[in-house]
């Protein structure tokens, strides 16, 4: 049994998180009856949140070293060189937890390059986004939403999934319902989805 399995953005950054080991384990032994692919635009996103969130931890990394140099002045409290000594380990700590999360990113993604088949953004799909009433406020949702369902309309006879732990706009009724109406079913865990495979296969 052959199985088209739709992933996107969070399916990557979930792994260089390590917030799903399953995810990580399926993308670096992929069966060969699945077939993995990706709109293009998502390592675009992906990139971009991976960039956004390092500004967010160089900021932070900015107020912890304010909060270190402004214990350090004071000469007389025990309390504040605790507070230097366990705010110095908190840094390095979260420094080497950046690096595993960036490093988890980059061989994930560098597998997906390998494995996925993109689905290019063209502009037949940008127009059919446009004319969807969807996910109004969640653009880049709603492109990847239009990717996915173009590219299913073009293979009406194979089994197709979506997995997506992004279940707040991919979970909505109305998307379920786009997916449903291309022979997409949705599943918004890795877990879910190797279940519902090892069934299939029984």
């Amino acid at each position: 049994m052959a199985v088209i399995l739709y992933v996107e953005t969070n399916f990557l950054m979930s792994i260089a998180k390590g917030q799903d080991e399953l995810a990580e384990n399926f993308l670096q032994n992929t069966p060969t009856s699945v077939c993995l692919v990706i709109p293009s635009i998502c390592y675009v996103e992906s990139l971009a949140t991976l960039e956004q969130e390092d500004k967010y931890n160089q900021d932070f990394i900015r107020r912890l070293d304010i909060q270190v140099n402004e214990a350090g002045m004071d000469k007389t409290s025990q309390n504040a060189k605790l507070v230097v000594n366990y705010l110095q380990k908190a840094n390095l700590s979260f420094l080497e937890h950046n690096n595993d999360i960036e490093k988890r990113f980059y061989i994930a993604f560098n597998q997906l390059v390998s494995k996925a088949e993109e689905i290019p953004l063209t502009t037949e799909i940008i127009h059919g986004s446009l004319d969807k009433n969807i996910l109004k406020k969640h653009l880049m949702d709603k492109l990847i939403l239009e990717c996915i369902v173009h590219h299913a309309r073009l293979h009406p006879n194979e089994i197709k999934v979506f997995l997506s732990s992004n279940s707040k706009e991919f979970g909505r009724r109305e998307v379920i319902e786009v997916l449903r109406d291309t022979g997409i079913q949705y599943f918004n865990k890795t877990q879910k989805f190797l279940g519902w495979l090892q069934s299939q296969s029984n």
